[in-house]
């Protein structure tokens, strides 16, 4: 077979069975779009912007599980996609990203649009790869794929020199599709002593992350948790592993917590850590977490043992392969004087609820929202006081239906993560939760989602500023609000319009609800303007490196409200 470098890639992509792959043309990597273009098999969408294209990649691959694949010219194009790269590393999603490159003889004189796309994207990826011959895609190619995906999945970034994608060679055979390694042996001595610990405990916690979701092992740590009656507690990034109704659900914990859950883990004498980085987040101040408690971590990264918090127990595996050996060996428990602690804690500090029907509340326009979706819906967040009121009020109910950008935080993330997450589930309900801050960071892929007619709804909670700095500002900084309200209002409806969408304004709605709900349930791309009181506050909240105990309520610090 002679093929050029070019086509290698795309037929690769192909046994890798890709089926659709996101980007944006430019000049080094046109020889790869040409090829894509006789391609059968795989679709494009063009994005806005090579921003937008990495965190549809990202939204694709959050809510399938596989790795997905997105594309970005050389320059400009390159390290216009690196935020999404970050915010992939960070929160541990399996995307390949191909950037074109200008050719090899020119790597290193400053040609035009040239920059070092290896070097500037080696801390922020999972692996890299600086191709230098055409020949080398035969190996490269499914080595990104198995490493993307294997252990702890990541982005793995492949640079391809425009003259090695033109450049023709001759092979015989293709090489078997990258698959995931095997994941690490369990430790059997390991297992046991976790097990010894969770039998002789009496106050246990079940701490999840991430990483059950990764691994597929949601269904697995809800049974361990029936079985031995041990209250579960989730990561921002951990939420829907186990239904939040679940009566072992003590819901998330950390920064934006309800004050019982944080008060809850306070008590306990074991924190079993599975799938979790011990995030400052989720944490405060890591030497004041969990107090009284022995630690058993679980985690596939071996880094990540020990590294925040000294484990009694830490153990390298699949969470999934873990919980299976430690399940037959943990004992039925009934804990009542533990459950029965944490339910007075809790009828205490009950979690907040809305105290009107007014949408210009965010928690009662969230919990009615939430009414009309069904528990397949996913739901996308930007980044900001919006995402943390849906992260503590939605009741997220599986694995999979909740994407938010965690480790890294960008705002931008939420209406091209909404775009990936319906390509890649046509049939389901998406619901992008944004705040006027963050929707302008990517507004331009408002014309991605009308493009290809996507059941994606936006709603954009509106309190004209920069709200979760405007709130620290406020509790932190003798309340002198600075760069972060907005002179101007923008008129979303308009600009929604104009790109083509349906749009609905909550503001001007004689009978909102009836207005939300209708927009919630048609098909297709709208935006749905809902404007909220520009005063309000996420509460409760620990300050930036206290104590999770050291919560500030509501009650304590009253906002007033316009």
């Amino acid at each position: 077979m002679k093929m050029t470098g070019a086509e290698i890639a795309i037929r690769l992509l192909e046994r890798q069975d890709i089926h659709l792959i996101t980007g944006i043309p430019g000049g080094a990597n046109l020889p790869l779009y040409d090829a894509l273009s006789q391609s059968t098999q795989i679709s494009h969408v063009l994005a806005r912007h090579e921003q937008g294209a990495g965190f549809i990649a990202q939204g694709m691959a959050r809510v399938s599980g596989r790795a997905q694949v997105c594309f970005a010219t050389s320059g400009p194009g390159a390290t216009n996609i690196l935020t999404a790269l970050a915010d992939a590393k960070l929160d541990s999603i399996p995307v390949i990203c191909f950037t074109g490159q200008v050719a090899r003889s020119l790597i290193g004189t400053d040609a035009f649009q040239e920059v070092d796309t290896y070097g500037l994207t080696i801390p922020i990826t999972k692996h890299n790869f600086l191709v230098q011959s055409a020949a080398e895609l035969l190996q490269v190619i499914p080595d990104a794929f198995r490493i993307a995906t294997s252990g702890r999945p990541g982005p793995v970034l492949i640079d391809i020199p425009k003259d090695v994608q033109t450049e023709s060679v001759e092979f015989s055979e293709w090489p078997e599709p990258g698959r995931a390694d095997p994941a690490p042996t369990v430790n059997d001595n390991d297992i046991s002593q976790a097990a010894e610990l969770i039998n002789s405990s009496r106050r246990p916690v079940l701490y999840l992350g991430g990483g059950v979701i990764h691994s597929e092992a949601a269904a697995i740590a809800t049974l361990l948790a029936e079985k031995a009656s041990i209250p579960v507690t989730m990561t921002l990034m951990g939420l829907g592993a186990v239904p939040i109704e679940h009566p072992r659900s003590i819901g998330m914990l950390g920064m934006h917590a309800a004050r019982y859950t944080n008060m809850v883990l306070e008590e306990c004498d074991l924190l079993i850590g599975a799938g979790v980085r011990f995030d400052d987040r989720a944490t405060g101040n890591p030497t004041l977490f969990c107090p009284t408690a022995d630690i058993i971590h679980i985690d596939i990264d071996e880094c990540e043992l020990h590294k925040i918090k000294t484990a009694h127990v830490g153990i390298r595996g699949d969470i999934g392969d873990v919980l299976k050996a430690l399940f037959p060996m943990v004992d039925e428990n009934p804990r009542a004087e533990w459950l029965s602690f944490i339910s007075d804690l809790r009828e205490k500090h009950p979690p907040r609820k809305p105290n009107s029907g007014d949408l210009r509340n965010p928690v009662s326009l969230i919990t009615q929202a939430a009414e009309v979706l069904d528990p397949d819906t996913v739901i996308v967040t930007d980044v900001g006081q919006h995402q943390m009121w849906v992260a503590q009020t939605y009741p997220f109910r599986r694995p999979r239906r909740w994407l938010t950008s965690g480790g890294l935080g960008t705002m931008g993330f939420g209406l091209p993560a909404a775009i990936g997450a319906a390509l890649a589930c046509p049939d389901q309900r998406v619901v992008c939760f944004s705040g006027d801050g963050s929707i302008m960071m990517n507004i331009q892929e408002l014309a991605t989602a009308v493009d290809q007619n996507l059941n994606i709804k936006i709603i954009l909670m509106n309190n004209s500023s920069l709200g979760l700095v405007c709130q620290q500002q406020d509790l932190f900084y003798g309340g002198r609000i600075y760069a972060s309200r907005y002179q101007r209002q923008v008129d979303f409806i308009r600009i929604a319009e104009g790109f083509g969408m349906q749009a609905r304004d909550l503001a001007t709605a004689d009978d909102p609800l009836s207005m939300l709900c209708s927009a919630l349930k048609e098909r297709g791309p709208c935006l749905i303007h809902a404007p909220i009181h520009s005063g309000a506050k996420v509460y409760p909240m620990v300050p930036p490196g206290a104590a999770n105990r050291n919560m500030i309520t509501e009650d304590a610090n009253a906002c007033a409200v316009s």
